[in-house]
């Protein structure tokens, strides 16, 4: 069958980008396709949801958070976010294509030796060190969801079950239930908090068992034996497995994540340490391209990715599905991010009004007495282009119309068209 099917049903090219070819997967909410960048000849593998299917599921905040995970990760054994697509039923994130296939597959044909489970692992324990540097907690960590590019290297994907680091209660664990019952951490099940980073080294230790095994650590057809055997931390280490890389196992599956082994530390023991060598790489080179795009912590103006652009326009409207960003103005201006908040500045000094300046990439200005408030942020939306967007915070409505109306957003018009005309905002997607 040719990778590209004439007879596909959604087979037109996606924003005049993508030629869809064959379904690579399907799922209860998503599948995913092959694709050719028309513009490039690249392949590429799309995932379209639906996102119908999604709004009743309450899964929404997980892709929201898939695609800002993505976005932030950089790593050669890291399947990698191109841009993220929207239109008023679906939502098409743009990823590598992995052509080897799931780990699983492969290991379902038969174990593998130690040698090159190590290989797997150094390369796996790279990108899990990497997520949590930048933290990221996987959460779903197993064969399933780690793939072989055509050079035979490891690459994590699926991180619909992630945790960001600002997910952590003040008592400074993660508390939600989530991950493939023979892959969860005992912790998990004891329901009292976890840290992310932890239950993903033990998710590891499992991952590793089954390559060099041929099969699960922990398994029985009843869930609750089997969970009981995952708390207990009851295990046999098949008899091929050579002494140090027993030790190793039990240093990954200790049910006290207090004493079980760290990233850092795993460097230094036997096993790991043989044939090791540091994945170095530059991040840039595993950037995305122009859908979603790494700002500088230093910049004052934010930069807008692929799925910002998205929501800002109208005919591609996702507020629907992930919650209204609040009520004001909005337009698009062709004066640039620095140049808009210096004309915030003198219109709301002219007006006698307190300003602010916000730590990110706006202003807030205070009318005297406190009669109104109103927040100015700007997003640099391409080298030409800039989002403007203005959220009154209380107080008098009219006096709020004088000075934004009136005497600031005059300023702006120059060049510039409401957030009502979506083709700006379309046509930089």
């Amino acid at each position: 069958m040719p990778e590209i099917d004439q007879a596909a049903d959604e087979n037109t090219a996606l924003f005049g980008k993508y030629e869809l070819g064959r379904v690579l997967g399907c799922g209860a909410f998503a599948k995913v396709h092959y694709a050719r960048n028309v513009q490039t000849g690249q392949s590429v593998a799309v995932k379209i949801i639906n996102k119908k299917k999604l709004n009743g599921s309450g899964l929404a905040g997980n892709v929201k958070r898939e695609i800002s995970i993505m976005s932030r990760l950089h790593h050669p054994n890291i399947v990698r976010l191109h841009e993220v697509l929207a239109t008023k039923t679906k939502i098409y994130f743009v990823m590598d294509i992995i052509r080897g296939g799931e780990l699983f597959g492969k290991i379902s044909k038969g174990r593998f030796s130690e040698d090159l489970s190590r290989k797997y692992f150094h390369q796996l324990i790279s990108a899990v060190g990497y997520c949590h540097s930048r933290g990221v907690f996987h959460r779903d960590l197993k064969p399933e969801n780690l793939l072989l590019d055509e050079n035979g290297d490891l690459r994590v994907t699926d991180f619909g079950l992630s945790a960001l680091r600002d997910q952590i209660r003040p008592d400074g664990l993660l508390h939600t239930l989530c991950g493939t019952p023979a892959y969860v951490a005992p912790e998990i099940l004891s329901k009292k908090g976890y840290d992310g980073a932890k239950v993903d080294v033990w998710s590891c230790g499992v991952v590793l068992f089954v390559l060099v095994a041929g099969y699960l650590p922990f398994n029985d057809p009843n869930l609750m034996v089997m969970y009981k055997k995952i708390y207990k931390g009851e295990f046999r280490c098949p008899r091929w497995t050579s002494p140090e890389l027993r030790r190793f196992l039990g240093r990954l599956l200790d049910t006290n994540p207090e004493t079980r082994i760290t990233v850092d530390d795993m460097i230094r023991d036997p096993w790991f340490r043989k044939e090791y060598k540091e994945i170095k790489f530059n991040e840039e080179d595993y950037a995305s391209g122009s859908g979603i795009g790494i700002g500088s912590k230093e910049d004052r103006v934010m930069n807008l990715n692929a799925f910002d652009i998205i929501s800002f326009s109208s005919g591609l409207d996702l507020s629907g599905l992930f919650g209204e960003a609040g009520k004001g103005d909005r337009l698009v201006t062709r004066k640039s991010p620095e140049l808009v908040l210096e004309t915030a500045e003198e219109a709301g000094g002219a007006a006698e009004m307190e300003v602010r300046w916000k730590k990110e990439c706006g202003v807030e200005l205070e009318g005297l007495n406190g009669r109104f408030r109103f927040e100015v942020e700007v997003h640099r939306l391409s080298a030409d282009l800039t989002v403007v967007e203005v959220r009154r915070r209380g107080g008098d409505a009219v006096a709020f119309r004088s000075v934004w109306e009136e005497r600031l957003k005059p300023l702006l018009l120059g060049g510039a068209t409401t957030s009502s005309d979506s083709k700006v905002a379309q046509e930089q997607t």
